[in-house]
């Protein structure tokens, strides 16, 4: 039985790196005595993958992990149990069932939202006025460096939205294996277009959720990951 869970992470959790999140969830699953499954093979390891691995120092309320199950559990139970061996920073918000034929997340995420905002001192002056300025330009241009070269990439097709409210970005853009923009970028951009430097940790960044998209790429749809699953009823 596949079974796609979502959890926030926040709080001191969000210093702790992807793989080590990925340990302690195997840890957790044994502890809660969730029947998980195992691959076969001469190293059996728990069927589990996340749908988009969360860079250190990010909070989120969006955070999905896709396992297998040998035994039906009801939602209400496997998250009473899961939460009952969870640290202070991590909580299960749902554990439900996906269709037999499902792809699991990290395949099929394509978006995600954010909000982020700077830090109390750390803002530039005016700077909301300026957002909708940046977000109008036809290109917005930056450089990608890997380790053995830079090219300069347009990333405004990877923003779907971005608007600011009482200090708040909001953004929603493309996150996945096909495109990923990382909300930093975006950021840095802007802060380039106003001629500012922001001092280092002048960014509080939240990831809200994650989508995938139900219709196609000249019209996208986007439904969030958790709701392409149903509830577990005892």
């Amino acid at each position: 039985m596949k079974i796609r869970i979502k959890f926030k992470k926040e709080g001191s959790m969000k210093f702790i790196g992807h793989l080590d999140i990925m340990r302690y969830f195997q840890k957790a699953m044994r502890r809660a005595d969730i029947d998980i499954a195992y691959s076969e093979g001469y190293s059996p390891h728990q069927i589990m993958s996340f749908a988009s691995p969360l860079g250190v120092g990010i909070t989120s309320d969006g955070e999905y992990i896709d396992i297998e199950i040998k035994n039906r559990i009801s939602s209400k139970e496997a998250m009473h149990k899961l939460n009952e061996v969870m640290v202070e920073g991590i909580e299960i918000l749902s554990f439900r069932q996906l269709p037999k034929d499902s792809k699991n997340a990290m395949s099929i995420v394509e978006a995600a939202d954010y909000e982020i905002k700077f830090r109390e001192g750390y803002e530039p002056k005016l700077w909301e006025e300026r957002l909708k300025d940046f977000f109008t330009q036809e290109e917005i241009t930056v450089t990608k460096k890997t380790k053995k070269s830079e090219k300069e990439v347009d990333i405004k097709p990877m923003i779907y939205s971005l608007n600011v409210s009482n200090g708040k970005v909001s953004m929603q853009i493309a996150s996945g294996s096909a495109n990923n923009l990382k909300p930093e970028l975006v950021m840095q951009a802007f802060c380039e277009f106003i001629d500012f430097e922001p001092r280092e940790f002048a960014l509080l960044i939240h990831r809200k959720e994650l989508y995938v998209n139900i219709g196609d790429e000249s019209k996208k749809e986007f439904l969030a990951l958790e709701n392409l699953g149903e509830e577990l009823y005892e």
